[in-house]
């Protein structure tokens, strides 16, 4: 009897190992290609991790999943070969959108940045983001919360590269189509006549921004079911997290710019139609966004001010990923980022990541924009923006502000 309950015990263990086995290759983009070769990985010391390390303390079932997954490193220690021999493309490709087309790209060569002075700014925006994450003080919505309380759809914005362990989170208006890009040739996700792409500007738009480029963390649930949130954790700790960000209300005015001073038909639709019979008092408007800028109705930035204050836009629905705060696409107080960049000094953060991420010698980020937002424009963009709303929209603005080290806009602030 003994021996028969043993068999049946034995029966059933190998039956769940084998079930776990199945979940961890589940496809080529699982973690169970684990490329650990990133620079730094708190919370260890700056180094690369080596296949087979011991892994920290963990709770029991990401312990196991955790000494599961080391075993295949030892067989994917290396990243392939042929990820070292990407190419650079064109010095000047060819770049046919509107919007990326209307501003022209800086082609200018920059010297190599010094490494000890961008060292020395990290440590100072990771440590001014913790320290305002611990201050019982400042607080803002969601703060609080944990990890596991981040609903599985607020997980979206965390693109997971495991040939390289790198976890981005974009920010749009954040020149997140271009690191979109940059990942798209890291992780090989996506093909040009059965060849990883290895220019970024060869990919198109289009494609870039197609949910189903890319593998991200809300995505892991249909893969991984109940495993899911263990093997984020596992990434979360063993990865490097970066993101980049942007004075918030400059990344306001390029949102208002890209999405209504242009002819979209989509942000026409969802959001011009209502703003306008809103706050501008008009009725019967054109159908299609051509129509409405050859009659000259434009959603006016007053308009859009007004409808990110409106208490009724938040109850209709979140708000639209490219005005939403950048603490509620990132969740920086719940993932402890490695790397926080800012789109005021891309070229040199964009330079020191790649170094440090042992990338630089496969790709270098895409020229960037000659005639960026810049925030000397704010002064003039909320010139007619009442007082009441522009200090309003601060205090909606406010976590993002001063988790990422912004100055306080005092001259909007003030009469």
């Amino acid at each position: 009897m003994t021996k028969a309950r043993l068999l049946r015990l034995s029966v059933v263990l190998v039956s769940i190992f084998m079930i776990l086995l199945i979940i961890v290759y589940w496809d080529n983009v699982g973690t169970a290609h684990f490329y650990l070769h990133t620079s730094f990985s708190r919370p260890r010391s700056p180094g690369a991790i080596e296949a087979g390390e011991d892994w920290e303390a963990l709770p029991d079932v990401d312990e196991f999943l955790a000494k599961l997954l080391s075993s295949s490193l030892k067989q994917n220690s290396s990243i392939p070969q042929k990820a070292e021999q990407l190419v650079q493309g064109s010095n000047k490709p060819v770049v046919s959108n509107l919007e990326e087309t209307v501003r022209g790209y800086d082609w200018s060569t920059h010297k190599d940045r010094n490494s000890l002075d961008q060292a020395k700014l990290q440590v100072e925006r990771q440590r001014t983001l913790r320290e305002f994450c611990a201050n019982s003080s400042f607080t803002f919505p969601t703060k609080e919360r944990s990890f596991d309380d981040i609903p599985n759809y607020e997980l979206n914005h965390l693109i997971v590269d495991d040939r390289h362990g790198v976890i981005y989170c974009y920010v749009p208006k954040v020149a997140c189509t271009n690191w979109k890009r940059v990942m798209i040739v890291l992780s090989e996700s996506l093909l040009d006549q059965g060849v990883p792409y290895r220019n970024p500007l060869d990919i198109p738009r289009e494609h870039v921004h197609n949910t189903s480029t890319h593998l991200t963390f809300n995505k892991f649930w249909r893969r991984y079911g109940k495993f899911s949130r263990h093997l984020m954790k596992i990434k979360l700790k063993k990865y490097t997290k970066f993101l980049f960000v942007r004075d918030p209300f400059v990344r306001l005015i390029s949102a208002f710019r890209s999405k209504f001073e242009l002819e979209n038909e989509e942000f026409y639709q969802r959001f011009a139609i209502p703003m306008l019979k809103l706050y501008s008092n008009h009725t019967n408007l054109p159908t299609s966004v051509r129509e409405a800028f050859g009659a000259g109705l434009k959603v006016s930035f007053s308009d859009f001010i007004q409808y990110l204050l409106d208490p009724r836009t938040e109850k209709m629905a979140p708000f639209n990923e490219h005005w939403r705060q950048i603490y509620r696409l990132c969740h920086p107080c719940q993932i402890d980022y490695d790397f926080i960049g800012k789109l005021e000094t891309l070229d040199e953060d964009a330079a020191y990541l790649f170094q440090l991420l042992k990338v630089d010698r496969l790709l270098h980020f895409p020229p960037s924009y000659r005639n960026r937002t810049a925030s000397s424009w704010e002064d003039n963009w909320f010139a007619k923006i009442p007082l009441a709303w522009r200090q309003q929209l601060y205090k909606l603005y406010e976590a993002d502000f001063v988790l990422f080290g912004y100055p306080k806009p005092e001259n909007l602030l003030k009469d």
